[in-house]
């Protein structure tokens, strides 16, 4: 459900293209701009996202809670921090994606389900126990290893990137919500040699070549009891039968939509390779 309201500015003479602010989020630097935005979510309820457009001397102001429902509709049992947590990503990423392109600026409205939720499908395929310590390879802008952190707080979290200014928005957010279990390192894979439970990317580079890179960073020790042996987790789409050519005999691949009914997830997959 979306509700807009409009208010006219009467001393309004250069409008910006837009501002946004989070409900209750007071992370959020409060410019000239962004303080009506930011004043109004702090009026209505939590979960709403509050984004604020100007139109000459307008300013429209769109309070939209669907995108947290569509995350409580998969996860209902999430904590009151959790909740917080994954609400702020909003206001974040899109104040961070107007000085850096994180993410697409045709896809920021689909940040919940195209990059959150596609993120939160590696938890419907593994439950990480207690003390999993997990490598990102290849985040980007904190992507799946953010929305994952705050999912599993009792695990351990390293998030790399070879770009710097990526890690630098993936380090920002992470401190921003209060993450205490993430790690953003400004690192490439090959510099990598520390051992970790599992790796988990989304659609960093094909199969193989992951493989090659991050084989050394797999544990051969499975020092925590999660259900399945450690290894690769990795987010793909579109036709992969080419890249798990040479592991189809013990590369696991299932179907994000087995999880998620949105038809942006079909042919999305996840594929799980033991090492």
């Amino acid at each position: 459900m979306a509700i807009v309201c409009c208010i006219f500015l009467k001393n309004h003479r250069h409008p910006p293209s837009s501002s946004t602010a989070h409900a209750n989020d007071k992370l959020l630097s409060k410019t000239s701009y962004e303080s009506l935005s930011w004043a109004a979510s702090t009026i209505f309820s939590n979960g709403m996202t509050v984004t604020c457009r100007f139109f000459c001397n307008f300013a429209f102001i769109i309070f939209n809670n669907d995108s947290m429902q569509l995350i409580k509709k998969y996860f209902p049992d999430l904590s009151a921090d959790q909740l917080k947590q994954l609400e702020a990503l909003d206001g974040l990423y899109r104040d961070w994606n107007s000085k850096i392109n994180v993410i697409s600026r045709k896809d920021i409205d689909n940040l919940y389900e195209h990059h959150v939720l596609h993120s939160l499908a590696i938890a419907k395929f593994l439950h990480f126990r207690p003390g999993t310590q997990v490598l990102d390879f290849g985040t980007g802008g904190g992507f799946p290893g953010i929305p994952l952190a705050i999912l599993f707080p009792d695990t351990k979290w390293r998030l790399i990137d070879g770009t710097g200014k990526k890690i630098n928005v993936a380090k920002a957010v992470a401190e921003g919500i209060g993450l205490t279990n993430v790690e953003a390192v400004h690192r490439r894979g090959e510099d990598e040699h520390d051992k970790f439970d599992f790796v988990v990317s989304r659609a960093v580079m094909p199969l193989p070549d992951l493989v090659k890179i991050v084989r050394k960073n797999i544990s051969g020790k499975q020092h925590v009891a999660n259900a399945l042996p450690n290894g690769i987790i990795t987010l793909k789409g579109g036709n992969i039968d080419e890249e798990i050519k040479p592991f189809s005999k013990v590369a696991e691949v299932t179907p994000v939509s087995n999880y998620f009914s949105e038809e942006w997830f079909k042919e999305k997959y996840i594929i799980y390779l033991p090492l």
